[in-house]
Formats: structure tokens, sequence, C-alpha cells
């Protein structure tokens, strides 16, 4: 009796050996796939950052490439209305040219006029009036009267 009693005691220290064994092998296993299971929460929560911050950085890419492309714009703009300013101002300086070209030429034709008549007028008093007049001197007075009326001129088209 001793005996069984001694094996059923040997038998039943197995069983709970082996179910302390079985139950130590079930927690070890779990908590190994907890491990696994953050490791892999972990992992992804790693590439989702990465994944945040790759689109961050494209967007900010973009950004920056769109104020460039903007101020690009804008320097492109400011150039043509200095240009197209700058050939109205050369067109009016052109215009502003030919006409005051225009006026010394009309004026300058005028005074040859004026001094032709002059000098016919001088030609005329001398032939009829005063037969023995100096023509020295008649040409000194065209001259003087000659040069005042170019001075005349000169003045009024600098004025």
């Amino acid at each position: 009796v001793v005996v069984v009693v001694v094996v059923v005691v040997a038998v039943a220290v197995v069983v709970v050996v082996v179910a302390v064994v079985v139950v130590v092998v079930v927690v070890m296993v779990v908590v190994v796939v907890v491990v696994v299971v953050v490791v892999v929460v972990v992992v992804v929560a790693v590439a989702v950052v990465v994944v945040v911050v790759a689109v961050v950085v494209v967007v900010v890419v973009v950004m920056v490439v769109v104020v460039v492309v903007v101020v690009v714009v804008v320097v492109v703009v400011i150039v043509a209305v200095v240009v197209v300013v700058a050939v109205v101002v050369v067109v009016i300086v052109v215009v502003v040219v030919v006409v005051v070209m225009v006026i010394v030429v009309v004026v300058v034709v005028a005074v040859v006029v004026v001094v032709v008549v002059v000098i016919a007028e001088v030609v005329v008093v001398v032939d009829e009036e005063l037969e023995d007049v100096d023509v020295d001197a008649v040409v000194v007075v065209v001259e003087v009267v000659v040069v005042d009326a170019v001075v005349v001129v000169v003045v009024m088209v600098v004025d």
C-alpha cells in the first residue's frame, strides 16, 4: 500500500511538474508572441513616421518650387515692363529729335531766305541809288546782318 501511495504521489508530482513546465512554456510562448507583436507595432509606427516625413519633405519641396516659379514670373514681368517703358522713352526721344530737326531745318531755310532777300535788297539799293558806294562796306553790312540773323535763329532754336 505504501508503495502504491508513493507511486501515486510520484506520478502526481510528475504530473504537477509537467503541468508547471507546460504552463511555463505557454507563458514563455505568450511573452514571445507579445514581444513580436510589440516589435511589429514599433516597426509599423516607424514606417508611418518615415512616410509622413517623406510626404512633408515633398510638400515643402513643391512649395519652394512654386515660390521660385512665382519669383521668376514676377521678375520676368518687371523686366518686360522696364523694356516696354524704355522702348516708349526711346520712341518719344526719337520723335522729339525729329521734330526739333524739322524745326531747325525750317528755321535755317527761313534764315537763308531772309538773308537772300536782304542781300538782294541791299544790292538793288546800291545799284539804284548809291552807285558810288564802297562795295567792301556793303559786304561788311551784309555780313553783320547775316551773322545777327544766324545768332537770332540759334538762340530761338536753343531756347
